[in-house]
């Protein structure tokens, strides 16, 4: 498998989806972009606070744009702060750097697209969105 296929971001979605109602997490929004950058699915559930959407578009985007996973962007937004703010800036403020973004793999390795999901804590925006990459039977990396 190279491309992500609509039917696999669906499958993605929808499991981390029901792993965030099975954790009882906050109203959540999960997008899924392909290895390109463009956007394959989008879930918004009810009740998700304005600017939720972007900040899940926006840790997908930041994995997909440095080539690692948010939580590995926030590492090095701690250790060098001029540096991601730099990337940022050159990115226009697509990126968010806190966990939740999760770039999708195939067995072999190959980059598939990412993940990004905002709502509830970070490291449970990130444990949803691993749980629906291993559902559709694919590897995550959140860094």
């Amino acid at each position: 498998m190279t491309d992500l296929t609509l039917d696999v971001a669906r499958k993605i979605s929808d499991a981390a989806l029901a792993k965030c109602r099975e954790l009882k997490l906050k109203p959540m929004a999960i997008a899924i972009l392909d290895a390109r950058g463009t956007l394959k699915t989008f879930i918004a559930e009810d009740n998700t606070s304005l600017l939720r959407g972007e900040v899940a578009h926006g840790k997908a985007y930041g994995a997909l744009a440095l080539g690692m996973g948010s939580r590995a962007i926030f590492k090095r937004a701690n250790e060098q702060p001029y540096f991601v703010d730099a990337i940022n800036t050159m990115a226009r403020g697509a990126l968010v750097p806190v966990p939740g973004g999760v770039l999708i793999n195939d067995k072999d390795g190959n980059l598939l697209g990412a993940i990004g999901i905002s709502g509830d804590t970070s490291d449970n925006d990130e444990t949803a969105a691993l749980a629906g990459i291993a559902a559709a039977g694919l590897v995550g990396n959140a860094g």
